[in-house]
């Protein structure tokens, strides 16, 4: 009985099984249920499910009866495991609480850990990301050996789920590292199984067949056949990501389909009939019988995405345009549902990733201005929370300080020119301790709720709107001026990218000093670029101020340069639902902050200049500028003004930061404020750019989602010499009632500060 967990580890499934055949006509009473718990996690290993369940649910009731906690444990974690391979993952999570439930009141620490992670990987399966990540926390610290192998592949898992191969990987090589060097045979044919999902979510194809060819023929050398097609199912899908649409690719696509349903993997069979079905529609066969049996209300949400755009690609090939769109309205809902258990905004800029396809058909598909805005404005809101509120974590509070110290540590070596204190690899950890205490947090964010046409319109007044929206490899806009929406084709979008980038680069060189050639190349280039985005809307536009919803690169892009927008009053928001948040942050009688952080050279007399125009002005300078204080400061203030050397952190947003007087201030450490600043300036360099697209993970775009209204912040580097008398201009623009886009527009623009923006509400 005892050989049968241990051969099944060692990758010799069969050999367990006939070591449980033998001893099951010995063995009877309570020895025979602990058998099948063995028995069952054998058979699941091998990929006979179907059969694992059976077995574990014949012994269950005696051993509930019985007075053997550690087997009721061990059968209920079995039990649980082939449920949520099988796809049940209501019945999984029954059984697994219960195993952790029966391992805690016996004291049995390391089974109780065991059972936690095996229900961590079935509430991942679920979509619960955040509580998944914590429990594999919980786990590991009791898991050792195999135990603890087994946990990171599943953690690896949840990774890839979610959006996040880059970060799993590593995982996945540690753990087959592992699995190796102690012989766990087993789990190294799962995790290359999963290391093929993770290169293929990252979108390497061919490094995703060299895994998966591992996979498969480690599963053939164990004698593992129930799970050959699984390794046989990321192939197909390999194949189908590298391009290849061939009558042969659908018939493996069908026989895999088959092999998978007959072997009880629900979910991956579901997914090669999706890979049927678009190769089917593809080679312009008809598809509607591929798609019947694949379920649209169970499985993984990237699964019931997929159906929903196989279902939209079908309907539409039969030319149901009306169908195609429900069919994605149907996909975009399974996203929000998703997204909405997700706290961390960079797992739900990544939640939003999976319906880019479905919505980008639903953007073809549109034909009005109003159909277009309604599609592009609930894709932009899956990403968007409302507000973000998580409770209270002491421990991810400490990490940060503790970043916030080595960082100043790193800082002031590498300023000296001598070896920092706190090696990269130190600031990295509690980089990624802080991620995973931030995303394993329960969701403290509103719903998204998508802007509606009559909200926005009645909140736009006398403004017009302008929302830019990438349509396959063109760039569209729409135009709500009046109540009336207007659809404009503003021709390529990468053309549109290319001129945005020269525009950055020419504002770069501006900023380091005067340069005739780059002031040369601006002005030609937002010229160009100006004809290209704003001309064809001017008819609409008249003299209106305006809210821009840029799309894609076009949200880094200074605005300002562009000649139709100088003294113009213009907010630059993610999106027109974004911009109606914005609009409800309500007024605030709280005080006015002026804060300056260290190694600027003009930030003393900037910083001066705003003290007379607000007398009563909380300043922090000096030692005094300390993340704590700042923070504590900011809270409930109604006008912030930061004025210190800041960084986009470009694939990394949410550790941007604003250098202060003990080191660094990321986004992260905004959540701790509980009212944000009504109008925060944050005269920095580069500290409004974002990342992740149209989600735009950024400072600036944290801090309008947290409740700020309204942000000033530049998405270029800044002049320093110009910045003082720019700054002091606007506040006394402000001070004279003016709201803040206004107020921007009044002042003249030197080339040094073409890159500052209003966001938000304007």
């Amino acid at each position: 009985m005892n050989l049968v967990g241990l051969l099944t580890a060692r990758g010799d499934v069969a050999g367990a099984l006939a070591h449980a055949t033998e001893a099951e006509t010995v063995l009877d009473g309570a020895d025979a249920d602990r058998l099948a718990a063995n028995k069952a996690c054998a058979l699941a290993r091998a990929g006979r499910l179907d059969e694992a369940h059976t077995v574990a649910a014949q012994a269950l009731p005696r051993l509930r009866q019985g007075h053997d906690p550690a087997a009721l444990n061990g059968l209920l974690t079995n039990l649980g495991l082939a449920r949520a391979l099988r796809g049940d993952l209501a019945g999984a999570e029954s059984a697994l609480e219960e195993a952790v439930a029966v391992g805690e009141a016996a004291g049995l620490r390391h089974q109780t850990a065991m059972s936690r992670g095996n229900l961590a990987f079935a509430v991942s399966r679920r979509g619960d990301v955040p509580r998944a990540l914590r429990l594999f926390v919980e786990a590991e610290r009791h898991l050792s050996g195999e135990r603890l192998a087994q946990c990171r592949l599943d953690q690896a898992e949840t990774l890839i789920m979610a959006g996040l191969p880059g970060e799993a990987r590593p995982v996945l090589i540690a753990a087959l590292d592992a699995a190796t060097a102690n012989g766990y045979r087993c789990d190294m044919a799962d995790g290359f199984l999963l290391l093929a999902h993770a290169e293929l979510a990252a979108g390497y194809p061919e490094q995703c067949t060299d895994a998966a060819e591992r996979a498969r023929a480690a599963f053939a050398e164990q004698e593992r056949t129930g799970w050959v097609p699984l390794a046989e199912h990321v192939l197909l899908r390999a194949r189908w990501e590298s391009g290849e649409r061939s009558a042969v690719l659908l018939r493996s696509a069908v026989a895999t389909a088959d092999r998978l349903s007959a072997g009880g993997w629900t979910d991956a069979a579901d997914e090669a009939r999706i890979v049927a079905a678009r190769v089917a529609l593809s080679l312009g066969r008809p598809a509607g019988h591929l798609l019947s049996p694949v379920g649209r209300r169970r499985g993984p949400a990237s699964a019931r995405i997929a159906a929903w755009h196989a279902v939209a690609l079908e309907r539409a090939a039969r030319a149901d345009r009306a169908g195609a769109l429900a069919a994605v309205r149907a996909g975009l809902r399974v996203t929000e549902e998703h997204a909405e258990a997700l706290d961390a905004l960079d797992l739900r800029a990544r939640a939003s990733g999976l319906a880019t396809e479905l919505a980008g058909l639903g953007l073809e598909l549109a034909r009005s201005a109003r159909e277009l805005l309604a599609v592009e404005e609930r894709r932009r809101a899956i990403a968007r929370p409302a507000r973000v509120r998580p409770p209270k974590d002491p421990e991810r509070a400490a990490a940060l300080t503790a970043l916030r110290a080595l960082s100043a540590e790193h800082t002031a070596g590498t300023a000296r020119g001598g070896a920092s204190a706190a090696p990269p690899r130190d600031l990295a950890g509690l980089e990624a301790e802080i991620r995973s205490r931030t995303r394993g947090r329960p969701a403290g964010a509103a719903p998204p709720r998508p802007a509606g046409l009559s909200r926005v319109a009645a909140a736009l007044g006398e403004r017009a709107l302008i929302e830019m929206i990438a349509v396959g490899s063109d760039l569209h806009a729409v135009t709500v001026v009046g109540g009336t929406p207007r659809r404009h084709r503003l021709g390529s979008y990468e053309a549109a990218a290319r001129e945005t980038g020269l525009v950055r680069y020419a504002t770069r060189r501006l900023a380091e000093g005067d340069d005739p050639r780059a002031l040369s190349a601006l002005d030609d280039t937002a010229v160009r670029l100006d004809d290209r985005l704003l001309a064809p809307l001017r008819a609409d536009l008249g003299d209106r101020d305006l809210v821009i919803a840029p799309a894609g690169v076009l949200h880094a892009l200074p605005w300002a340069a562009l000649p139709s927008l100088a003294g113009r009053a213009f907010t630059i928001v993610p999106s027109a639902g974004a911009w109606l948040h914005a609009r409800a942050t309500a007024p605030a009688d709280g005080h006015t902050v002026l804060v300056a952080g260290p190694g600027l050279r003009h930030t003393e007399r900037e910083i001066a200049a705003l003290r007379v125009l607000h007398p009563g002005a909380v300043v922090l300078d000096g030692p005094d500028a300390r993340a704590d204080t700042v923070l504590d400061a900011l809270d409930g203030a109604d006008l912030a003004h930061i004025a210190a050397h800041g960084e986009f952190r470009q694939g990394n947003a949410l550790f941007s930061r604003l250098r202060l007087a003990d080191g660094h201030l990321t986004v992260h450490d905004l959540d701790e404020l509980t009212v944000p600043p009504r109008l925060i300036v944050l005269s920095a360099c580069d500290i409004g750019r974002a990342d992740e697209g149209d989600a735009v993970l950024g400072m600036a775009s944290v801090l309008l989602a947290l409740g700020a209204a309204t942000v000033i912040a530049s998405v270029t580097p800044v002049q320093d010499a110009a910045t003082p008398e720019f700054m002091s201009a606007f506040h006394t623009a402000l001070a004279a009632g003016h709201d803040p886009a206004r107020a921007l527009a009044s002042v003249p623009r030197p080339p040094g500060v073409l890159g500052l923006l209003c966001m938000g509400a304007g």
